[in-house]
C-alpha cells in the first residue's frame, strides 16, 4: 500500500516565518512516512531545511510594504491577471499532480485573503474530488492585526464550507485562540491545539556561540533598527568584553548590510553574518540571545533555555509579536523591550539585568507542535486513502 500523501500551502509576503514553520511541519509529516508537497508562493530562501519533502516554487509574490495590499512579482512589478491567472494554473497543476489524502493551507482564510484568486479555485478543486481530501488550515496562535466583525464572519464562513480542521500551533495555557479571533467559539469542534511548533533542539557536542551575545532579526526584512542599537550598546554593558555575533538575516538589503557591518567594525568585538544554519547551536551556547519576537525565534530560543532580550516587531500596526512577548515575560521566559523605547541605552540596561538572572526554567509550555500536528494529519490522511 502506497503512502499517503499531503499537499501543503504556504505564503510568505514579507520575513520567513511563515515558510519555515510550514518547512518544520512537513519534515515531521514526512518522519510520520507521508508523501509530503510543500507549495511554497514566497520569494526563495537559501538553506530551507526539507528532508524528504518535495518542495514546489510557485512563481514567487511578495508584500511591496507593511500593509499587504500589494503584491509584486519577482522582479518587483505589481501582479496583474495574467500573472495571477498563469499563478494559479500552477499551484492547481502542482495539486493535481501531488493527489493528495490531505490539504493543508497556511494561515488561510485567517489571513492571506488576497491569494483567494487561488485559494478559493484550489478548495474548490478539492471539494470537487473524485476522493475527497481532509482539508486543514495550519494557524499560528496570534493573528495579526485587527480584523474588523464583517471580515471575522467571513472568515467563519469560509472555515465552515472548507475545513475539516483548523490546527493551532500552540498552548492553550499561555494565549487561547479566541485572544485574538473572538468568535472562534462557533468553530471549537474544527480547533485542535497541537502546542508550539519549533525547529529541533540543537544536538549536544556543537560548541558553536558558546558564551557569545547572539543578536538576531529573523529574516531581516524589518530587522535594521534592533541591529544597529544593538552594536550601539555593546559597550555600555556588562557584556562588552564578549563576542557578539549578529545575523542580520539574507532579507536585509546589501546596503543596510555594509552599513551595520561598518559599524560594527568600528565597536569592535562583533562578528556580523547574514544567516546561520547551527542557530539553534548558538542559542544553546550562548551567553544572551537578543531578538525580535517572531514566533520561530522566540520558540526556539525558550527550547534553548538562552536568557533572552527580546524586542517585538511592531509597524504597520502588527500587534502579534508584542502580545505573544508579553504572555512570555509573563512567565519569566525574556525580558521585553518595546520598539517604542528602543534606544541602545534602553537595551543596554535590559541586557544587563537577564544577564544576572538565571536561565529560565524548563518545562511549562508546549513544544511538540511539530509531532503532534503531523500525527494528527497523518491519522486523518490515513483514513481517506483507507
Amino acid at each position: 500500500m502506497n503512502p499517503p500523501r499531503a499537499f501543503f500551502y504556504v505564503q510568505h509576503l514579507l520575513g520567513i516565518g511563515h515558510l519555515k514553520r510550514a518547512a518544520t511541519l512537513a519534515r515531521a509529516l514526512a518522519a510520520e512516512g507521508l508523501q509530503v508537497t510543500l507549495a511554497s508562493g514566497g520569494p526563495k530562501v537559501p538553506g530551507l531545511r526539507l528532508d524528504g519533502v518535495r518542495l514546489v516554487q510557485l512563481p514567487p509574490a511578495s508584500a511591496a510594504d507593511l500593509s499587504f495590499k500589494t503584491l509584486l512579482d519577482e522582479n518587483g512589478r505589481p501582479v496583474d491577471d495574467g500573472w495571477r491567472q498563469a499563478r494559479k494554473a500552477a499551484l492547481l497543476d502542482a495539486w493535481r499532480a501531488a493527489d493528495p489524502q490531505a490539504l493543508i493551507l497556511e494561515l488561510f482564510p485567517f489571513g492571506r485573503r488576497q491569494m483567494s484568486f487561488e485559494l478559493l479555485p484550489l478548495l474548490e478543486a478539492a471539494m470537487a474530488s473524485a476522493r475527497r481530501p481532509v482539508i486543514l488550515c495550519s494557524v499560528r496562535d496570534i493573528l495579526g492585526g485587527q480584523k474588523s466583525a464583517e471580515r471575522q464572519q467571513e472568515t467563519l464562513t469560509l472555515v465552515e464550507r472548507y475545513f475539516d480542521g483548523v490546527l493551532v500551533h500552540g498552548d492553550r495555557s499561555i494565549v487561547a485562540f479566541e485572544r485574538t479571533f473572538p468568535p472562534a467559539a462557533r468553530i471549537a469542534q474544527r480547533l485542535h491545539y497541537t502546542g508550539y511548533v519549533v525547529d529541533e533542539a540543537a544536538r549536544p557536542g556543537n560548541p558553536a556561540g558558546k558564551d557569545e551575545v547572539v543578536v538576531s532579526a529573523g529574516g531581516g526584512a524589518v530587522g535594521a533598527g534592533l541591529l544597529e542599537a544593538a552594536i550601539r550598546a555593546r559597550p555600555l554593558t556588562a557584556m562588552r568584553a564578549r563576542v557578539w555575533r549578529i545575523l542580520a538575516g539574507d532579507n536585509l538589503s546589501e546596503a543596510a548590510f555594509q552599513k551595520l557591518a561598518g559599524l560594527a567594525n568600528a565597536v569592535g568585538g562583533i562578528e556580523v553574518e547574514r544567516s546561520r544554519p547551527d542557530f539553534p547551536a548558538l542559542l544553546s551556547n550562548c551567553a544572551l540571545s537578543v531578538s525580535q519576537a517572531g514566533y520561530n525565534t522566540l520558540l526556539e530560543t525558550v527550547q534553548a533555555r538562552a536568557r533572552a532580550v527580546v524586542v517585538p516587531f511592531a509597524g504597520g500596526g502588527e500587534s502579534e509579536q508584542i502580545l505573544r512577548a508579553r504572555c512570555f515575560a509573563g512567565r519569566g521566559l525574556l525580558e521585553l523591550v518595546e520598539e517604542s523605547a528602543l534606544t541602545p541605552q534602553v537595551l543596554a540596561e535590559a541586557i544587563d539585568r537577564v544577564a544576572a538572572k538565571p536561565p529560565p526554567p524548563p518545562g511549562g509550555i508546549d513544544l511538540d507542535g511539530a509531532r503532534k500536528g503531523a500525527a494528527l494529519i497523518a491519522r486523518w490522511a490515513q483514513e481517506r486513502a483507507a
